[in-house]
């Protein structure tokens, strides 16, 4: 670095870039000892019959401050059925294998920047703001690994809920669950266009915050969204369900839906299923062209007259039958007709049924349900609609767990499960006074902070004195 005498003008910004290298640089060569020297300290303490030391092998670790290369050893040792195999203490110490060679923090910042932006931006992002190059492939990688993790996860809540293993121990007198589809514009593996899929999503709360006022909050809201079949995804989200609560201490479960045939096919036979309202509107809307006779369905439907409603969409669907083929209204209405009979026993909301209802819980007001299209908004249609991209089902799966993750804030735990979140069972200050003989400096700094962890030539330390490498010193060291 040169000074900024020399340099005279130098910007803040280039200025800027440059300690931010240096640090960076700094951070990887401190990084790559203490790896290397817990590598050392393993090779020690291990159980030398059973592992016998190969030699060392390069590697690499990506992390926020860059990639740090570094040799870890490798042993030779005997798998359960009494074969050969070669494994790594290191990366088994320090969990590595789990996702692969990226640090937590790295891992949490592509997750969150690829959550809200597509995976050319999201690298673009962690490239500039982190000493870290990573091109859209390597956030692709992350992101379908991560994507992956979590189905395993899910899956393996299932066998647990199907063996009576499930967690959830919370009783409580309602939940309401609500689930839609979101339709994706989707690709082949050759990455031509392919037809449209639906996502479902599902959403289980239970119920509003009574305390706020200003905004309608759900209480103990959390999400599931994937590309599954309806019947595991229907397991899933009874998993999911077990998970918190006893499902044989919920009094009554309120489902939510828009009448789509995997909706109802309820996991359990006793939940109450009522029409979404937004979907009930919308079908008006887009079926019957004539203003009055939406007006007067909605009237119908808002005096709870089921019945007469559904006979004035039958009388008006003739009314305005025409032998014109091209004409569609007849046809619309008696769609309109035909959605609102096969789903007529929800057309109801759940307050006006009669129902007795359990009371609900300190801080818990009941209200209209139809939370669902704004769920579907925040938690996936915002990334992965409306920009013209188009989805694998394997990609979209994938991007879809780590959102609704995202959504429960449950993402960073999920991360750290599956990263380095355990790396060092020691203290920092006992790793870094391994260091071997080998690279002990040849003599003690006097004062320098640095010389019980760095042992390596460094770039800053030991250069040139220049006016701004001074300057850095006295900031930093």
């Amino acid at each position: 670095m040169k000074s900024i005498v020399e340099e005279k003008l130098v910007s803040f910004k280039t200025l800027e870039q440059k300690v931010f290298a240096y640090v960076c640089e700094l951070g990887r060569l401190i990084t790559q000892t203490i790896l290397e020297n817990y590598d050392d300290e393993l090779a020690r303490d291990r159980d030398k019959k059973a592992y016998r030391d190969k030699g060392k092998r390069d590697t690499s670790i990506k992390t926020v401050y860059g990639e740090v290369e570094y040799s870890r050893r490798v042993y030779r040792t005997e798998s359960e059925d009494g074969k050969a195999a070669h494994v790594y203490l290191l990366d088994q110490a320090m969990q590595m294998e789990k996702i692969g060679l990226i640090s937590t923090n790295l891992a949490e910042k592509i997750a969150l920047t690829v959550t809200e932006a597509p995976y050319r931006v999201s690298a673009d992002v962690i490239s500039d703001t982190c000493g870290q190059t990573i091109s859209h492939g390597g956030v692709w990688n992350l992101m379908q690994r991560l994507g992956e993790r979590i189905s395993k996860e899910e899956e393996y809540a299932v066998q647990q809920m199907e063996t009576g293993r499930a967690e959830g121990t919370k009783a409580i007198g309602i939940l309401f669950e609500e689930m839609d589809g979101v339709w994706l514009r989707m690709q082949d593996p050759s990455h031509k266009k392919a037809p449209k899929q639906e996502m479902k999503v599902f959403t289980m709360y239970e119920g509003w915050d009574a305390d706020n006022t200003q905004r309608s909050r759900l209480v103990n809201k959390k999400m599931l969204a994937g590309m599954e079949k309806s019947g595991l995804f229907h397991q899933k989200r009874e998993a999911l369900i077990e998970k918190v609560y006893d499902a044989d201490e919920i009094q009554q479960r309120i489902l939510n839906g828009d009448g789509g045939s995997w909706i109802k096919e309820a996991y359990d036979p006793e939940v109450i299923f009522q029409l979404d309202r937004f979907h009930i509107y919308k079908e008006i809307k887009g079926k019957i062209r004539d203003a009055e006779a939406q007006e007067r369905i909605k009237e119908l439907l808002e005096k709870k007259e089921v019945d007469k409603m559904l006979e004035y969409i039958r009388i008006y669907a003739d009314s305005i039958e025409s032998d014109d083929a091209a004409e569609k209204g007849s046809e619309k209405a008696r769609e309109l007709y035909q959605y609102l009979w096969n789903n007529r026993e929800g057309l109801l909301p759940y307050q006006e049924r009669g129902i007795e209802l359990p009371e609900a819980g300190e801080g818990i007001v009941y209200k209209n349900m139809g939370v669902q299209e704004n769920q579907n908004c925040t938690a996936i249609t915002l990334r992965m609609k409306h920009r013209r991209m188009r989805w694998s089902v394997n990609g979209a799966n994938n991007m879809a767990k780590a959102l609704y993750r995202k959504e429960n804030r449950e993402l960073i735990d999920t991360i750290e499960r599956y990263t380095d979140g355990v790396v060092f069972t020691m203290g920092m200050e006992e790793i870094v006074k391994t260091l071997s003989a080998a690279k002990a400096p040849k003599k003690d700094g006097k004062g320098d902070p640095y010389v019980d962890i760095i042992t390596h030539h460094m770039p800053l330390l030991d250069a040139m004195r220049t006016a701004s490498r001074k300057a850095f010193e006295r900031a930093f060291c």
